[in-house]
């Protein structure tokens, strides 16, 4: 498997387990229910994918000597910038935290989703 490959991959991985977790936390606004300490765990992993798609695409590009197709860094950092700026107002939406995470998961699939359909 190529980095290129793997680049690919994760990208399908980052799109899946945002999109679920933002259901999910999404859902927990509502549903006390759905609350439960693995939530946060689970936000954080679909984070961590972020930082490790940016770092792949990174790698492709300096080990394959490319550049990036036109707006493809930009959906990939703003991705990252998201996660910092929901993060950032966690502390100041106690009421609508839940939202915050829940949208801003479900943003980021967004991001990955465009970024699919822009490049393949």
């Amino acid at each position: 498997m190529t980095l290129a490959d793997a680049h690919a991959a994760v990208a399908w991985v980052l799109i899946v387990s945002n999109g679920l977790v933002g259901l999910w936390v999404v859902s927990a606004h509502r549903l006390a229910s759905a609350r439960s300490p693995l939530m946060w765990w689970a936000v954080g992993v679909a984070w961590v994918i972020v930082f490790v798609e940016v770092l792949l695409g990174v790698a492709v590009q300096r080990v394959n000597g490319v550049s990036a197709p036109a707006l493809h860094a930009l959906y990939g950092f703003s991705a990252l910038i998201a996660v910092g700026i929901v993060y950032s107002y966690a502390k100041q939406m106690p009421d609508r935290r839940y939202l915050l995470y829940g949208l801003g998961s479900l943003f980021i699939m967004g991001l990955g989703i465009r970024e699919m359909f822009l490049h393949g």
